[in-house]
């Protein structure tokens, strides 16, 4: 196979492109939320998390930046879950809504695998760059066929435990335990995913440089 070796940036780059982005996308409309809940009651609180989000967008607009259709598309959800929370009076439909959606990417997730388009691939595609002759590569081609069905498992898992405790929300007795249970179980769940693609990415990659030097 001629081509150059294929590398992935150091993961402490990779955590300073994603910060800024898991930072204001879902960390800042948890501590809104939370904090709004806190001081101004639940409505207000459904209120500032769509203006934050909404914000987002202004600022970009302003700025001439710009906005990404997944910022858009989130905008358009947040509001979505936001009418839907404020009519039924309840913060669980809020966090359930987004869970049921996540359900089914996971579903498309597993429908790529068997119609031999593994959506992992295409999404790793959009930040570096493969060589044709390596994406053709059986080993490549096993690899992501094999990481889409892990992370169509990590989402349902998600999902499913976010459900299930937002249903017995009054075990924790109060919105903030929930979310600190809820956040700290997601993030666990798909840290361990997301540390072990990457490890799995270099480690088939390495092969195939050794296989084909």
């Amino acid at each position: 196979m001629n081509h150059p070796p294929v590398t992935l940036p150091r993961l402490t780059a990779l955590a300073r492109q994603a910060a800024p982005k898991l930072l204001e996308g879902v960390v800042a409309p948890l501590a809104v939320f939370y904090l709004a809940m806190v001081v101004l009651g639940f409505k207000w609180a459904l209120v500032a998390t769509v203006a934050w989000v909404y914000l987002g967008v202004a600022w970009r607009l302003v700025r001439r930046v710009k906005v990404p259709a997944t910022m858009l598309l989130a905008a358009f959800a947040i509001t979505i879950r936001a009418l839907v929370s404020f009519w039924t009076g309840t913060w669980m439909w809020f966090f359930i809504q987004p869970e049921m959606g996540t359900i089914c990417i996971s579903m498309a997730f597993l429908a790529s695998v068997r119609l031999n388009k593994p959506i992992v691939q295409k999404l790793t595609l959009d930040y570096i760059h493969l060589p044709s002759a390596v994406l053709k590569h059986e080993r490549i081609r096993r690899f992501f066929a094999r990481i889409t069905l892990l992370w169509a498992f990590v989402l349902l898992m998600n999902s499913t435990l976010s459900i299930a405790l937002a249903v017995h929300e009054s075990l924790f007795g109060s919105l903030g335990g929930f979310m600190l249970l809820r956040t700290s179980a997601v993030a666990l769940i798909s840290g361990a995913a997301i540390a072990f693609s990457i490890f799995a990415f270099k480690r088939v990659l390495h092969r195939l440089h050794v296989a084909h030097a």
